[in-house]
């Protein structure tokens, strides 16, 4: 399909306005075509992943130091977390500090705002719902599909850098209003009580169907940012889904009962135990830092117990007490980094890392090496305290 450019963006693709803005244009123009857009639209924000030194290698950082000379972006552009907390003492080699380091000067020359974070819409104001922004995070545009009424596609790190060079995207796929209806739902034989739970039907339902949007029902309606976002986490980890959706539909439907629910706790849960607890894959946010604090309830962790979230959530909960009573109870508060693909937690350090989380648990498995014990929340809590 042949994708209609203004004579700006033919101008911007013929290089008049540099090599930089022509590359992004060319990328843009490329996905378009591919998903069939008749334009390229304004976006609004754009955030970006491809952060983690883990995730994009030395030739990500070659390709990011050259593309930033002379580049700036044209919209608000946050970015994903990076691969560490610089604020704290690890073992990590200089060579990763080192290449983590230009990658993050990179996106500084070219505008970027340093949120490091996989939950931007925990922190950042949102735009109103129906306007179209760019998320590469996969959480994060589940979430802002499905919960915030935001319009993006599931972006990869570079359609993303694209958008946020050109501040166009692709008229294509969940930015058209009758893809955001679900065409198929997933009808649930079992109760779902935990966190984990719901991950494991976001994990189940990814990977069941090729849909843009699904539909949960009713079952959805009413549970709270925690196990929202552990369902948007573990849809946008196993397949290519990028929303969910409460309507209740009369056309094809899967379903998801104990044995499917089984399937996916065999392929994810690897060891019984583990040495490390490791907390937040996506990064927790105040909800959850409160939640965590008041089931530990003056105790301690009997193992080391690593939280990711946000340094701008992190501050809140010094303020407010919350940090010092988790750093009291052992844990050790991680800012700027996730669980996922983190350096942190490599099969060298650590024989088995416990999670609550099914988007660290596919990643920690596949990606890092690593044993996961996954469980819930409240079984963590119960069983590594004293």
């Amino acid at each position: 399909m042949f994708v209609h450019l203004t004579r700006d963006e033919e101008d911007a693709l013929d290089e008049k306005h540099g090599k930089a803005t022509s590359l992004a244009y060319k990328i843009l123009l490329s996905i378009g075509k591919a998903t069939d857009a008749e334009k390229l639209i304004p976006v609004e924000w754009v955030h970006l992943s491809g952060v983690n030194y883990n995730t994009i290698g030395d030739a990500g950082v070659k390709f990011l130091r050259e593309y930033s000379e002379g580049t700036r972006f044209g919209v608000p552009t946050t970015i994903n977390p990076m691969g560490y907390d610089a604020q704290k003492q690890n073992n990590l080699s200089n060579n990763f500090k080192r290449s983590q380091i230009e990658i993050i000067k990179a996106y500084e020359k070219m505008g970027s705002i340093p949120s490091f974070s996989c939950i931007p819409y925990e922190i950042f104001q949102l735009p109103d719902r129906g306007h179209n922004v760019s998320f590469a995070e996969s959480n994060a545009a589940v979430i802002a599909n499905s919960v915030f009424g935001l319009h993006t596609n599931k972006e990869s790190s570079l359609s993303a850098l694209a958008s946020a060079v050109t501040g166009k995207t692709p008229y294509s796929e969940l930015r058209i209003e009758s893809v955001r209806d679900p065409k198929i739902k997933v009808k649930l034989e079992t109760n779902l009580n935990t966190e984990l739970d719901y991950g494991l039907l976001g994990y189940f339902s990814g990977k069941s169907t090729k849909e843009s949007c699904i539909s949960f029902g009713h079952n959805i309606s009413n549970i709270d940012m925690y196990k929202t976002k552990s369902l948007a986490a573990a849809l946008g980890t196993s397949g290519g889904c990028g929303m969910f959706s409460n309507k209740e539909i009369n056309g094809e439907s899967i379903s998801f009962g104990k044995e499917e629910e089984k399937s996916v706790m065999d392929e994810l849960n690897t060891t019984e135990s583990g040495d490390v607890i490791a907390l937040g894959s996506p990064q927790l946010g105040a909800f959850e830092l409160e939640l965590l604090s008041n089931m530990i309830n003056g105790k301690k962790f009997s193992k080391r117990c690593m939280i990711f979230c946000p340094r701008a959530i992190y501050e809140k909960a010094c303020s407010s007490g919350i940090a010092q009573k988790l750093e009291n109870a052992g844990g050790s508060l991680i800012c700027d980094a996730c669980t996922c693909l983190s350096p942190l937690l490599t099969h060298e350090e650590y024989d088995g890392v416990i999670t609550n989380s099914v988007k660290a648990a596919h990643y920690l498995n596949k990606s890092n090496g690593v044993s996961v014990c996954l469980t819930d929340l409240k079984s963590i809590i119960r069983n590594y305290t004293r």
